[in-house]
């Protein structure tokens, strides 16, 4: 690890002008802002990240870690840890779903020091990111190329890629989030601001290097997650080599509203196999209107994935992910749900 300078941020205003000073908000940064610390001190130790300075904002969990339920949906700070957030009664009453994707993340440990504002953040697993050695990742230097289109690739992504990246994102709870219509709070030096958790990460676009669309000094500080029948009829399903410990190969974070047996409403996100946290509509629309057995399950699956492109590796991750948004698809519909909500 290289050395950097610690400091600790005491409000909103005096992190905003250190990561402004330095340049926060791109992946070579000089500053990197530090919450729960659980990615960033694995990628200085292995000299992936070189910061000259980390900025603690750990004061923020004073004012930015709340769990705020409410009629017009769920309000969760950016510094509230994933472990206490997974535990709330309410969000595993009302969003099963979001609470799957935090409970089955990580160890507990790590889920008692991470917060959710870097949970959405971390960076990709990919071996060639993660192993200076390896000269070509544009991730990691840009104009390099991709190691990974002819290297070992069986845990990257199918949808999402292109020429310049076909890297996994590597979280859960930004799947659900992506599916749910959440929106970000984030503050930098030119005030607060709103947008889609949607359009938080970037698409590769030839420029892997450029994650996110928060501008240097911005912070996350909290998501909105809307009200709607789907999300209490809701379940994060993760296919992953081992039962505990492990980033999915394969995800579905599934919302639904039934009328009967027949589908009025649905969010579908893919984790395991995106290059950012995806939202099939796809599969959504083959679902409206449709009656949730088998056949239509699977229908909404090959919509899913028409568009995906494999390299060799992971290729089983077509056949994977559409069994995986099968099966969750069906376990959303046989789920009891309390207080007459279908």
């Amino acid at each position: 690890m290289r050395p950097f300078t610690y400091e600790r941020a005491a409000d909103l205003g005096q992190l905003s002008r250190l990561g402004r000073d330095t340049g926060q908000g791109q992946t070579d940064a000089t500053v990197q802002f530090l919450a729960g610390g659980t990615t960033l001190i694995d990628l200085m130790k292995l000299d992936v990240l070189r910061p000259e300075r980390v900025v603690d904002i750990g004061a923020l969990r004073a004012t930015h870690a709340a769990i705020e339920p409410g009629d017009a949906g769920l309000r969760l700070g950016a510094l509230a840890s994933m472990a206490k957030v997974a535990d709330h009664p309410i969000v595993r009453r009302d969003y099963p779903a979001i609470a799957e994707s935090l409970s089955q993340a990580a160890s507990a440990q790590l889920r008692n020091m991470a917060t959710l504002g870097g949970n959405v953040l971390q960076r990709t697993r990919c071996p060639y990111y993660r192993d200076p050695s390896w000269a070509a990742c544009n991730k990691r230097t840009p104009g390099s190329g991709c190691a990974a289109i002819e290297g070992f690739n069986r845990n990257h992504a199918v949808l999402g890629v292109d020429q310049s990246c076909i890297s996994q994102y590597p979280g859960d709870f930004g799947v659900v989030l992506a599916a749910f219509d959440a929106q970000v709070e984030v503050s930098g030096p030119n005030g607060a601001r709103r947008l889609a958790f949607a359009s938080l990460h970037r698409p590769a676009e030839g420029k892997p290097h450029l994650e996110t669309t928060l501008r240097p000094g911005e912070v996350i500080i909290g998501f909105d997650v809307p009200a709607g029948p789907w999300t209490r009829r809701s379940v994060y399903l993760k296919i992953r080599d081992r039962a505990s410990y492990e980033f999915a190969l394969a995800s579905a974070a599934i919302g639904i509203t039934l009328d009967g047996g027949t589908v009025r409403q649905a969010r579908i996100g893919l984790g395991g196999v995106a290059y950012r946290p995806w939202r099939s509509r796809e599969a959504e629309a083959a679902l409206v209107g449709k009656a949730l057995d088998e056949a239509g399950a699977e229908a909404a699956a090959e919509a899913a994935f028409a568009g995906s492109v494999t390299h060799g590796g992971n290729a089983f991750k077509k056949e994977l992910g559409r069994r995986t948004l099968v099966r969750a698809l069906l376990q959303a519909r046989d789920m009891s749900v309390a207080n007459g909500v279908s």
